[in-house]
């Protein structure tokens, strides 16, 4: 007999069990071809006299991982997942399911619709929809509160948060906990267990939901609390709420809810930061092979570099960390000894593995010819180049051939830092975002003559280490720090020209960043930013406008949060605006003859990201960026651009070239020095082009 969708999904009888398998590598994803093969396998055994029970596992990795992001964007193919689900809940005969690996999103949903769960130890479960802008649309919303009530279902499936067999089985979304066993032996035991009534079944839909609006209420006000942007939770309260009708009632409410989130542009936002953290790995070095890094080095124990040497430890590296002086690098140490500790707290370690971190795998010097053996070296002092110079200088005649030399410089340039070795291929820039154990963005600073495997070690590193790492070319700033430094200049020039930093700030919030740019300066230390443009006033255009205000405020010792004061105060009662800083507005306002005006929320966040656009425009003009989608990465992982507009340069196509070119005419009557157009807009508009079609011909 020919079974369904050979090799992706198969069946094998064992008396009266039939075990159906799933073989769609590399993660069982729900495509097609496993659905299709799923509910004609069901159907055929239903209709199969000598079969009494039917049981599902997944072979390889997983039970079934989800949606298969290669459909994503395509139009569905029949069979829905819902109506699967459907076959198999319904069916006369009893189903259960063995879950290992994970069984996320649709793969969970195939399994509520299970008469019976077993969990491997070790499998992770969850309902991943809201990261993507949508909801559970085949029935989680529905059969999930049947099984754990309504508070532990909101929970699981407005946070898309996973949880383990243990907490599961606490749950009630699984019957079973295993600890040993492969899945199909799994599934022919439970099977048999059914059979004598070991194991009992039960069809999810017909379960009774207990009524707990307190728990609805408070998720919907968690939700505007916390996520008062985004349009999918509080649409999966929604149709959570509707489990309390009759289970075809509900199913209905959630298919609308789900069908309202595809239609909303969050959705098609947050799929392209989905697929921007795959995408950034496609580089020109992609075939070169890494060396090997077991052992790094890192010099300087501030607080960037216990950051990078705690991201390492984790990860399990030897990390020598390297001081001037014995002061400095105990503080250090204490740094990373702190910073393993959150992780304890967190539950990523244990104590057992934090003492054997401190005690094995962490050397603390102040000797630099304790990085002789290193396979990778990671300067991270301040950013002086003289001091990165000489530093090179030492590690070229200190480390060992094939050592790979890294700068963690957020400005420099990484060819002047090269040249002084003799071996110029096998340095690169690995910037690290602070706090560098807790954010994921890694800029991999390509010089102009590193070579493709010091690349590839760069991208093998940042994947050890759980970092996205995106590949930049060599200029100031690099991709990130450099739109940075412009779209600041933007927001500087609202405030001067009669905006409050606090109103900039809101309306930037309410766009859905974090924080807005002057808290971010504050929180950051405004002495960094004091610095850079210190640094680059030599060359500052006479006909570039300069705000003086962050400058005086730092003149009088305020650098944000580490002195208490910048533009807020922080004195334990919660940032609040510096009342002293009005006046020194008003005082740069007066030197510059300025008039303020009044400025609305929309014009604020439209000049912001304009200021952004545009300069990111030039850097992919410059090819600092390869395409915009790494720009958008860059965004997304190390600067908290709001991830359901999908980065700036997804948010620029929503836009439209057209309109963008407009914006900066308009402005430019103020000030044609700053609000120029880029010639890739240019070209953009008047091809009718997108950012998009960019990302797709590399």
């Amino acid at each position: 007999m020919t079974e369904p969708n050979a090799h992706v999904v198969e069946i094998e009888r064992d008396g009266p069990v039939a075990l159906i398998s799933f073989d769609n590598p590399p993660v069982n994803a729900a495509s097609q071809a496993l659905r299709q093969g799923l509910d004609t396998a069901i159907r055929q055994l239903a209709d199969d006299d000598a079969i009494e029970v039917i049981a599902l596992y997944g072979k390889g990795r997983s039970f079934i991982a989800g949606a298969d992001i290669r459909e994503f964007g395509k139009p569905p193919r029949a069979p829905g997942l819902t109506e699967v689900c459907n076959t198999v809940e319904t069916c006369a005969k009893p189903v259960i399911s063995v879950l290992h690996g994970v069984a996320l999103g649709g793969g969970l949903e195939v399994a509520l619709a299970t008469h019976a769960r077993v969990a491997v130890d070790g499998v992770s479960l969850g309902f991943p929809e809201v990261t993507l802008g949508i909801i559970p649309g085949a029935g989680g919303t529905q059969r999930a509160p049947r099984l754990t009530g309504i508070a532990d279902a909101l929970d699981l499936i407005t946070t898309g948060r996973r949880i383990g067999a243990k907490e599961a089985h606490e749950l009630g979304l699984v019957d079973r906990v295993e600890t040993e066993g492969t899945p199909r032996e799994l599934a022919l035991t439970a099977a048999r267990d059914v059979l004598s009534g070991a194991l009992p079944t039960r069809r999810t839909r017909e379960i009774e939901v207990a009524a707990d609006d307190a728990a609805l209420e408070a998720a919907r006000a968690r939700i505007a609390k916390r996520q008062p942007h985004l349009f999918s939770p509080l649409k999966a309260v929604d149709a959570v709420a509707a489990s309390r009708r009759p289970y075809a009632e509900g199913e209905a409410t959630e298919r609308a809810l789900f069908a309202e989130c595809i239609d909303s542009p969050q959705r098609a936002g947050l799929v392209h930061a989905f697929f921007a953290e795959r995408a950034v790995g496609k580089i020109p070095e992609v075939h070169a092979h890494p060396r090997a890094v077991h052992s790094i080095g890192v010099i300087g124990g501030g607080t960037m570099g216990s950051g990078i040497a705690t991201a390492a430890l984790l990860a399990g590296l030897d990390v020598t960390l390297a001081e001037r002086d014995q002061e400095a690098l105990d503080r250090g140490t204490a740094t990373i000894a702190k910073n393993l500790e959150g992780a304890v707290k967190r539950g990523k370690i244990d104590d057992a593995r934090r003492d054997a971190i401190l005690s094995k795998a962490l050397t603390a010097t102040t000797d630099l010819e304790a990085f002789a053996t290193c396979d990778l070296v990671i300067e991270a002092v301040f950013e002086d180049m003289e001091v990165k110079k000489d530093l090179f200088a030492q590690l070229d005649r200190i480390c060992r051939d094939g050592a790979v030399l890294a700068t963690n410089t957020s400005y420099l340039d990484v060819n002047e830092i090269a040249a002084v070795t003799r071996r110029p291929g096998d340095v690169l820039g690995l910037h690290f975002f602070s706090p560098a154990h807790v954010m994921r963005l890694l800029e991999v600073v390509v010089g102009e003559k590193t070579a493709p495997e010091v690349v590839a070690t760069g991208f093998a590193l940042a994947r050890k280490l759980g970092k996205v790492a995106v590949r930049a070319g060599v200029c100031d700033g690099f991709i990130g720090n450099r739109i940075l430094a412009h779209y600041k200049k933007a927001a500087d020039y609202l405030m001067l020209d009669g905006a409050s930093p606090q109103q900039i700030d809101r309306a930037m919030e309410n766009f859905g960043f974090a924080m807005g740019p002057f808290a971010v300066s504050d929180l950051a230390g405004l002495d960094i930013g004091w610095a850079a443009r210190k640094r680059l006033a030599p060359t500052r255009p006479e006909a570039e406008r300069y705000n003086p205000v962050a400058d005086r405020i730092c003149e009088r010792g305020w650098f944000g949060r580490k002195t208490g004061k910048g533009f807020y105060v922080y004195d334990g009662e919660g940032p609040r605006p510096n009342p002293e800083v009005d006046a020194i507005i008003d005082a740069a306002r007066a030197e510059a003859g300025i008039t303020p005006r009044e400025f609305s929320e929309q014009e604020i966040v439209e000049r912001y990201m304009t200021a952004m656009i545009s300069e990111a425009a030039r850097v992919l003009e410059d090819g600092i960026a390869l395409r915009p989608i790494d720009i958008d990465a860059v965004f997304l992982f190390g600067y908290g651009f709001p991830r359901h507009h999908g980065g700036p340069m997804h948010y620029a196509d929503t836009l439209g070239a057209h309109a963008i070119l407009n914006r900066i005419q308009e402005y430019a009557k103020e000030d044609n020095h700053f609000w120029r157009i880029p010639q890739l807009l240019e070209e953009l508009a008047a091809q009718d082009g997108t950012f998009a079609q960019m990302n797709r011909e590399t």
